[in-house]
Order: structure tokens, then C-alpha cells, then sequence
């Protein structure tokens, strides 16, 4: 089976600690992961990687906090991935409450934040096949 291909959608505010060890586990898990924080050096452009990476993602994950609904970015992102009809789930932190989602996330089943493992776990559940009776 394929390695899924994951990007983190997140604003600069989030817990980093918990970014990074939720990205690690997905990796331990299998999972190819797309985080700005470790793929862009200080200076570089993030536009066209950020795009290409939306682009080439199976899963895009979107971390969602108090400050992330109030930026732009959040909306480019989450905007683009719908368009491209990518699988988005959102991952809600601590604070925020499904009614301030917009409505394209509204409207898909949401994790909350968890453990970084568990989380991981959870997301990634969804991808093994299913039993059928």
C-alpha cells in the first residue's frame, strides 16, 4: 500500500512541540509529511512550495486554533485543497468549538487534539480498507 501523503495546514502560534511530535508520529506511522516548519529554511519563497505541496498531498490536515481562523492563509488553503478535491480534516485545538469552523469544514467529520500519537493514529485510521461483510 502507498504511503499517504499528508500536508499540515497551521498558524505560526500553534504549539510547535506538539507540531512536530503529531508530524513524527505520522511519519513513525508510515505517512509522507508535508510541515512548512521543517521543509522551508528561513528566507526561501513559500508560496510555490506551499502549492505544490497542497498539490501533491493526499490528506490535508488542517490545524485549527483561535488565531488560524483569523488569517488569511487558512482560508487560501483550506479554500484550494476543497477545490482540488482533496480529503481535508480538521484538527481542533483546545478553545475551539465546531460551530466557528467555516462551512467546508463543518461539514466533514473533525479530530480533536489529542495526544500527538493518538492523534496521528486516528487520522490515519480512516485510511486502512475496510471490512466488508
Amino acid at each position: 500500500m502507498r504511503k499517504p501523503q499528508i500536508f499540515i495546514s497551521h498558524a505560526a502560534d500553534e504549539d510547535k512541540k506538539w507540531l512536530r511530535r503529531f508530524a513524527a508520529a505520522l511519519q513513525e506511522l508510515g505517512a509522507n509529511v508535508w510541515l512548512d516548519d521543517v521543509e522551508l529554511q528561513a528566507g526561501e519563497p513559500v508560496r510555490e512550495p506551499l502549492e505544490k505541496a497542497l498539490r501533491g498531498s493526499d490528506i490535508i490536515v488542517s490545524v485549527v486554533s483561535q488565531e488560524s481562523l483569523k488569517r488569511p492563509n487558512f482560508y487560501f488553503e483550506i479554500g484550494a485543497a476543497v477545490g482540488m478535491g482533496k480529503r481535508v480534516v480538521p484538527i481542533l485545538l483546545k478553545g475551539v468549538e465546531p460551530s466557528q469552523l467555516p462551512q467546508p469544514l463543518r461539514s466533514r467529520r473533525f479530530l480533536f487534539q489529542q495526544a500527538p500519537q493518538e492523534t496521528a493514529k486516528e487520522l490515519l485510521a480512516a485510511e486502512e480498507p475496510r471490512e466488508t461483510a
